[in-house]
């Protein structure tokens, strides 16, 4: 009978829709961006380019910052940082820009990632 109820409840959790994004917990996964990246309006740019108002931009395109041979060739190629390149990205930059100059090792946890996706995508 237990074992029933287990394979129930698997079940039921296998059909679950995608897990809700939360932005305020999204900032404190942002925190380990914050290194080489900035966020907030008008901000500087670091090892990384500042992020703000980044969905929908095309990538490559922040002003005074030296990118990569590897992504200007990909942005002159029209990469865009919608939601579903950004989520790509963040999971393994290698496979958006192979060749790129991004170190992080990549987000696989997919509640950061959503909740991440979710600040970074209100920061307009």
């Amino acid at each position: 009978m237990l074992r029933l109820a287990a394979l129930a409840l698997l079940a039921a959790s296998l059909g679950r829709p995608a897990l809700a994004q939360d932005a305020e917990a999204g900032q404190r996964v942002f925190n380990q961006c914050r290194a080489c990246h900035s966020i907030n309006a008008g901000g500087r740019a670091g090892v990384g380019p500042n992020l703000h108002g980044i969905i929908g931009k095309k990538a490559g395109q922040a002003e005074g910052f030296r990118y990569s041979v590897s992504l200007k060739e990909k942005a002159d190629a029209g990469l865009i940082w919608d939601e579903a390149t950004l989520r790509k990205y963040i999971i393994n930059p290698k496979d958006v820009v192979p060749g790129g100059s991004m170190s992080y090792p990549g987000l696989r946890n997919e509640q950061q990632l959503n909740d991440l996706i979710a600040y970074i995508a209100a920061q307009k």
